[in-house]
């Protein structure tokens, strides 16, 4: 730390207890009081530097108090500082540092050492040290805006531009690019730089490059300020021009060393410093405060921050419109949080649930919003999701992923209400989910801890999904669901047969390619290219085989359930259409009236309607006539038995 070495007399200051006594063989002829110090000194050398203390004195003189006591109340520094005076006065050795150089310029002030009182007074050497040596410093600067924050002193430092001076010499350096001319790293320590740039070695350059500096590199250095003079130098920095996502980082920084619930259970971020946390009332205003002072812009911190910040307003009980922008914040980047993110415990004092949805519903509203404003697309269909093999992730549909992953976390909650539930489903609209196995699990694990649901209810609830939008394996289970009211069921056996039908057409069809393949591929190349594409093309044959022999065992057990389930309809419907003349037409009346209750929107292309469809594939060319008439049969018998819109 630079210093400025003053006076050249031999210290003659002494303390004995609380009081300082100048040993110049003179007797002291005045006593200043500051704070709770007595100073037992000579009139002469302070009326000779100071306005203040000559007039003091004067007055002393004028009531007849030659040994009279003289009490300052409120000089700026308190008596660590007026020590520093007096030793001046005296012309005692002692020095000026950065972190004294404020306090002893207010307290210059203070008492007017002005130049009127003896040349190279007070006010000019610590107005030439902090021009001149402290300001075009780093460090230096930075330890005398520390000293401005004083309470003793900082109106007075504010008056004197004290602090207006550091904050603008650190927004420079720090608004400056480091690489450019090498001050940071010396000033943190590192070598020497030549004006060529090259690191010096005793003085003799080594032809070496210094390592580049990082743009964070002040994060540290700054996080030592109380909060008003942060706040002060950040919005100094940010009208220098300093990137956004620089500031926001260094809010972060700041913001983990004071909040110790966002650094709980987790690693401190490299090069924070453990400190006492703050009483809840600062911390609180801490928070508030970083949340004013953070760019209302996407990505510039992670949304794992902005949810500690979130979490931690909750439990402090942070400003309501506090809580609200934090909330949008993470709205407006909520596809890159995680499950773990949301599990937000409830910190109400209802406790009406264990996790906080309405606060994640809000978020979920803001990106939505966003989404549809900022014009984001559909998801591709499910017809090409399946072409492709996996879901399109685009953003939307990673937020529809993770809030039902975040719905069947919280379904077992006893106390989450139906139309909450409903709610936060139905605030992702139905293009986002290119698949629904996810709500399907929240649906059926919210049904299996709420077993006293109304079939009104179940009814209701099972309408979030659409049976359409189930993969091969949820149907497969969905149709076995006990849960699930009839009406879904049957739904989901339609389709899932619709989709086994639809996966054997395919298999069909690419089957059907290969074989044109093999044979344009024998025509057309060697012998031994054939060997090797023919060996290929049979191996891909047979794991065709295989799976269209598993798909038509489960076509011919969904078919026989289906007829089953058809024959019991019908008889339900005799029974209630009596014995009469309409018993010839009952059953498929009966049958046309179930599917409208059931809510068909397609006709049927299930049960035996389209049995010969893989036995024509399957049987080969010489049973075509066969097949031809058999499907002639099933086509009159579909005719007969078809749905109803």
């Amino acid at each position: 730390m630079a210093c400025m070495k003053l006076g050249s007399k031999a210290d003659a200051f002494q303390k004995q207890g609380q009081a300082w006594f100048c040993t110049t063989g003179l007797p002291s002829d005045i006593v200043v009081e500051v704070e709770d110090m007595s100073f037992h000194l000579h009139k002469f050398p302070l009326l000779s530097r100071s306005g203040v203390m000559e007039r003091l004195i004067a007055e002393a003189s004028e009531k007849g108090d030659t040994n009279g006591t003289i009490t300052l109340t409120d000089i700026p520094g308190g008596a660590k500082k007026f020590e520093l005076v007096a030793k001046f006065c005296y012309g005692v050795k002692h020095e000026i540092t950065a972190s004294n150089v404020a306090p002893l310029r207010c307290a210059a002030e203070y008492l007017e050492m002005t130049e009127e009182y003896g040349e190279d007074n007070l006010i000019s050497q610590t107005e030439i040290f902090l021009n001149q040596v402290v300001l075009k410093n780093w460090k230096d600067s930075l330890k005398a805006l520390q000293t401005c924050g004083d309470d003793n002193i900082i109106h007075r430092a504010e008056e004197l531009n004290i602090t207006k001076r550091c904050i603008e010499s650190l927004a420079v350096k720090a608004s400056t690019d480091p690489n450019l001319f090498g001050w940071p790293v010396i000033d943190h320590g590192g070598p020497m730089q030549s004006p060529g740039g090259s690191v010096l070695w005793n003085g003799i350059s080594t032809g070496a490059r210094p390592k580049n500096v990082s743009s964070n590199w002040w994060y540290d250095d700054v996080s030592s300020l109380t909060l008003i003079l942060y706040k002060r130098l950040t919005l100094a920095m940010e009208a220098r021009g300093i990137k956004q996502e620089i500031i926001a980082g260094s809010l972060e920084y700041y913001a983990k060393k004071y909040l110790p619930g966002l650094t709980r259970r987790k690693t401190a971020p490299a090069g924070v410093t453990t400190i006492e946390p703050p009483s809840e009332e600062d911390q609180k205003i801490l928070l508030e405060e970083v949340n004013r002072l953070l760019p209302m812009q996407k990505g510039l911190v992670s949304t794992k921050f902005l949810f500690g910040l979130l979490q931690t307003g909750l439990i402090l009980r942070a400003d309501p419109s506090c809580i609200l922008d934090l909330e949008k914040r993470i709205g407006m980047q909520l596809d890159q949080a995680t499950l773990e993110d949301l599990l937000m415990p409830n910190f109400s004092y209802s406790m009406e649930t264990l996790y906080n949805i309405e606060c994640v519903q809000r978020m979920v509203e803001h990106f939505m919003a966003m989404d549809q404003a900022t014009g984001g697309g559909s998801p591709c269909s499910i017809e090409d999701e399946r072409l492709m093999g996996s879901p399109s992730l685009t953003p939307v549909t990673m937020v529809a992923k993770l809030i039902d992953g975040y719905l069947a976390e919280v379904a077992p909650d006893v106390n989450l209400k139906l139309p909450k539930f409903m709610s936060l489903a139905e605030a992702v609209p139905e293009y986002a989910r290119p698949l629904d196995d996810g709500l399907y699990r929240a649906i059926d694990i919210y049904l299996k801890s709420h077993s006293w649901l109304a079939d009104s209810d179940r009814e209701q609830l099972c309408r979030l999904m659409d049976c359409q939008k189930l993969s091969l394996e949820a149907c497969t289970h969905a149709a076995q669901n006990e849960r699930l009211p009839l009406r879904i069921i049957v739904q989901v056996l339609f389709f899932e047969q619709l989709q086994l039908r639809t996966s054997m057409a395919s298999c069909f069809l690419v089957s059907d390619n290969l074989a044109d393949g093999s044979r344009q591929f024998r025509s057309g190349l060697g012998v031994a290219s054939q060997e090797g594409g023919w060996t290929t093309a049979v191996r891909e044959n047979q794991v065709l085989k295989v799976g269209m022999d598993s798909m038509r065992m489960r076509v011919s057990e969904l078919e026989k359930e289906c007829s089953n389930m058809k024959q019991e309809i019908e008889k339900l419907g005799q029974a209630k259409g009596g014995s009469g003349g309409g018993g010839g037409s009952g059953g498929g009346s009966t049958w046309s009236n179930m599917s409208k209750k059931f809510g068909f929107k397609l006709k049927s292309q299930m049960c035996s309607a389209q049995e010969g469809s893989v036995s024509k594939q399957s049987n080969g060319s010489g049973k075509a006539e066969k097949g031809r008439g058999k499907q002639q049969k099933q086509l009159k018998h579909k005719k007969d038995l078809s749905w109803e819109g």
